[in-house]
Parts: structure tokens; sequence; C-alpha cells
């Protein structure tokens, strides 16, 4: 006896066709499903009216995915600006005094 026979829907990748691949709908309902797919190993592609949208991957997948990139920190960002040289007096600002009795 088949799942569809004993009246049960099937939830999750497989039941959109593709493994790995939920409408919204089927990611909202069956969250803990595509969570645990994702820690599996298995990018887990979410689709909004028939659009890839997001991919959701595992914490660790993740990490090695922008652990390739090196990011320069700020400082290093400042230091190599072509414009680190550039010297400038911030303007004063005068403003009018009035005259107070006292």
């Amino acid at each position: 006896m088949t799942e569809a026979s004993r009246g049960r829907r099937r939830h999750g990748p497989a039941a959109a066709g593709t493994a790995g691949r939920w409408r919204l709908e089927q990611a909202k309902a069956r969250f803990s499903a595509l969570v645990r797919a994702a820690r599996a190993g298995r990018a887990q592609h979410v689709t909004v009216h028939g659009k890839e949208a997001v991919v959701v991957l595992s914490a660790e997948a993740y990490r090695e995915l922008i652990g390739r990139r090196e990011w320069p920190t700020l400082h290093a960002l400042l230091s190599n600006s072509p414009l680190r040289e550039l010297q400038f007096e911030p303007p004063s600002v005068r403003s009018p005094v009035r005259e107070i009795e006292l």
C-alpha cells in the first residue's frame, strides 16, 4: 500500500518532484525537515511563485563557502586607500552671538 492510497500527503522535497527543492509553503510547513536535509550536507532550494528565491545551507557549508574569501579589515581598507595622505582642516563654525543682559 502506498502513501497516496493510505490518504497521506507527501511533504518536503520529494513532494516537489525534485530532491532539495521546496515551494515556500512546503518549506514553512516542514521547516524541521528542510533544516535536517541542509544539515546533512544537501543544499535546499526554496522557490516563490515557481522561481528560485533562496538556498538553505548548513552552517558548516556556509562557513566553508565564505571562508574561501578573505575580507579585509576596516584598518586595512583605510590604510590602503588612495586618499590616506589627504590632509584637511575641518572648517570652524562661527555662529552669531547675541547679547543678553545679566
